[in-house]
């Protein structure tokens, strides 16, 4: 699998690079990915964010090695991820993996010219008795010690944290690592959470989802878990928590792709699946800085006849009635409400989304604002005008076929002049 985008194209990084300066990143590697030749290529994807004064942890699991120690010592551990009951022979097993892999992790980033410390930064507590089941050595995390991996991040020190956490008796505890990771983002107030594992992204039913609001994400968990594989839940519900909580977002990609955590951080399209907290997406009003960049967005629609074709000027003179859908403060889709005379219809009109997000549900997105804005206005009906995409209209919003009588005055005169002959659908508001 390739990035879909070339993260050496210095175009496409720059746009970032003011968005992201001084900001913090968390990285959760699961010990597979850190096991893996290609996390060479990962550290220098870090050294790259470094270079751009983007300050990084790096959270790592053990889970691999710990079964490979357990088989090497034909011994059967009771727990591989934190999730489950840790006897005392598996916790040996859990420091013995966890702390040999630190050290791999910190030689490779010596290899690399990069400053990394272990970081002895998470307290914790048992996970207790759940369910009539004592979890033993399993704990989960009560604190995460910002000040020390502040002072480490300032002085250009990646923190290296492991699933392990102690509390204030000396006692270890075997700690899940996407919850580490979890965490940990929420008490930096990190920019981004990228859960890195073998995996491309989260599926729902053998379809990677590509990008996913927090509080879906959760209300899926919650009602519909089986949509989801097992092994993927955890960072699920991690990563939707963490957005819940203040962190704006957090990705899932697969760490065996060669330069894919940049092209993750520094392109629209991503590689893996997107969590999102509300104020990642917006649907804005369009400005008049705004009006080149819908020609770029929709000029291609426009030249296959999918899209009528709307100058500079035309869009400029009806600017009140464009809306942008955003990634990144970049436009992604567009769509226009224009209002007629008779202060009772409005026409759905130019609506697009680019092609690297089809599919992915922000068209519905932007017909929905769409209605909603018409009602919010008193509107009664909306009408759409289409020679290609009829059949999403009336399968997706229940858009009914019309007529030219359907139409306003004015639209009916504009209709009959052109040659298209696109479909007239209507739909009548509540």
């Amino acid at each position: 699998m390739e990035p879909k985008m070339k993260p050496t194209d210095l175009r496409g990084i720059l746009q970032y690079i003011p968005r992201f300066r001084g900001k913090t990143f968390v990285i959760a590697a699961d010990g597979a990915v850190v096991s893996h030749a290609n996390f060479a290529n990962l550290l220098l994807d870090i050294a790259v964010l470094n270079s751009l004064n983007i300050r990084v942890v790096l959270v790592h699991g053990a889970a691999e090695q710990i079964a490979e120690l357990a088989d090497e010592q034909s011994l059967k551990p009771s727990n591989l991820d934190g999730n489950g009951i840790t006897d005392d022979t598996t916790l040996k097993l859990v420091l013995a993996a966890a702390n040999g892999l630190t050290h791999e992790i910190l030689e490779g980033f010596t290899k690399n010219d990069l400053r990394a410390a272990n970081a002895n930064a998470v307290t914790a507590q048992p996970l207790g008795i759940l369910n009539g089941i004592d979890h033993q050595n399993t704990g989960q995390v009560e604190r995460i010690d910002t000040e020390l991996l502040q002072t480490l991040l300032s002085q250009g020190i990646t923190p290296v944290i492991p699933p392990l956490g102690f509390d204030g008796e000396g006692n270890t505890f075997h700690l899940n690592s996407d919850s580490v990771a979890h965490f940990t983002a929420e008490s930096l107030q990190a920019t981004k959470l990228i859960f890195i594992s073998t995996e491309d992204g989260l599926q729902n039913e053998g379809k990677i989802i590509r990008q996913i609001l927090s509080t879906e994400l959760i209300y899926l968990l919650t009602n519909h878990p089986d949509k989801i594989p097992s092994n993927q839940r955890s960072k699920a519900q991690h990563a939707a928590e963490a957005c819940e909580n203040g962190v704006p977002r957090a990705h899932l990609i697969n760490g065996l792709v060669t330069e894919g955590l940049l092209a993750e951080v520094f392109s629209n399209e991503g590689i893996g699946t997107l969590v999102y907290a509300n104020e990642y997406r917006q649907i804005r009003p369009a400005k008049k800085t705004d009006v080149a960049n819908i020609i770029r967005l929709t000029h291609e629609a426009m030249t296959q006849n999918r899209l009528v074709v709307r100058t500079e000027a035309l869009i400029e003179s009806h600017l009140d009635d464009y809306f942008l859908y955003e990634i990144d403060d970049n436009p992604i889709g567009c769509v226009a409400l224009h209002q007629f005379s008779d202060q009772e219809t409005a026409e759905l009109a130019h609506l697009y989304v680019k092609t690297s997000h089809t599919n992915q549900g922000i068209g519905q997105k932007l017909v929905e604002f769409a209605e909603k804005h018409a009602q919010e206005q008193g509107l009664t009906k909306l009408v759409t005008l289409s020679t290609q995409s009829f059949a999403y209209f009336e399968n997706k919003f229940d858009f009914k076929e019309g007529t030219s009588d359907d139409l306003p005055p004015a639209r009916r005169e504009l209709y009959k002049s052109q040659s298209r002959n696109p479909k007239i659908l209507i739909k009548n508001l509540p």
